[in-house]
């Protein structure tokens, strides 16, 4: 794969992602993949690429300002803030611009964190993606800071302190959490995937999400509960996203 730089169109810096493209003009269509929680960019490498090169589609794999770690200096810009939320589009818009890319079959894809990021991105540009698949997401920081203390200290340095710390902290938490992106959510065709032996994100999260939307009357979202635990079933996604699911996009 090849690197690309994008420039952010909130703060100006240079962000990296991997890119590759089927030789020919085109157009492709593009699975977009996000890292998950504790990673960077290279990430989805051995899971998407061959995958997606056996498929003739292009694979586009963005930084989006890096692991969600307190070892990441740049860990408040990372965790599904409006900084790597933008760097995935910026980094869209920028492989779009080469006219290779199949505006029609832009498809996004994450677990985990990646789960996570994808489901903001969705509801940031709902009208962009042909169709989302998120796996194991979180859905609900503040909850998950509890749940889990493995990932506490981290989720704290993404988002400034633990819940609660102040009204800003409070902010950075809700912000950051997809339960309550419902409204935006309910124009993108999604589905969501969550083990019912998930020991690291609870099925909790997803059951809370599925509930909202459906109280909202979403109509292009399915969710499902399956038999595993914290996993990513990359076959299943993109099987839906060349199938019914995923063959038509909103963006023209």
């Amino acid at each position: 794969m090849d690197e690309i730089l994008v420039k952010s169109t909130i703060d100006g810096s240079e962000e990296p992602s991997l890119l590759w493209l089927p030789d020919g003009p085109g157009p492709h269509p593009l699975v977009v993949g996000l890292h998950t929680w504790s990673f960077d960019r290279f990430n989805q490498v051995e899971h998407l690429l061959a995958r997606c090169q056996a498929r003739g589609w292009g694979l586009l794999l963005p930084e989006a300002r890096g692991a969600n770690l307190t070892s990441n200096p740049r860990a408040a810009q990372a965790g599904g803030s409006p900084l790597a939320r933008r760097d995935v589009l910026d980094a869209i818009t920028a492989v779009r611009a080469g006219g290779r890319v199949d505006l029609r079959r832009i498809w996004l894809l994450g677990g985990s964190g990646g789960g996570h990021l994808s489901l903001l991105v969705a509801a940031d540009a709902p009208q962009l993606f042909a169709a989302v698949s998120s796996w194991v997401p979180i859905t609900d920081l503040a909850a998950w800071h509890g749940e889990n203390p493995h990932y506490a200290p981290h989720i704290a340095a993404c988002c400034g302190g633990a819940p609660g710390a102040s009204p800003a902290v409070e902010r950075e938490y809700r912000e950051r959490s997809p339960l309550f992106r419902v409204d935006d959510l309910l124009q993108a065709r999604l589905a969501v995937h969550h083990g019912r032996d998930d020991a690291s994100v609870p099925w909790t999260h997803t059951w809370r999400l599925a509930q909202a939307m459906a109280a909202a009357g979403a109509r292009r979202f399915y969710h499902e509960i399956f038999d595993g635990g914290h996993d990513i079933g990359y076959d299943r996604a993109l099987g839906w996203f060349g199938g019914a699911g995923g063959g038509t996009g909103l963006t023209r």
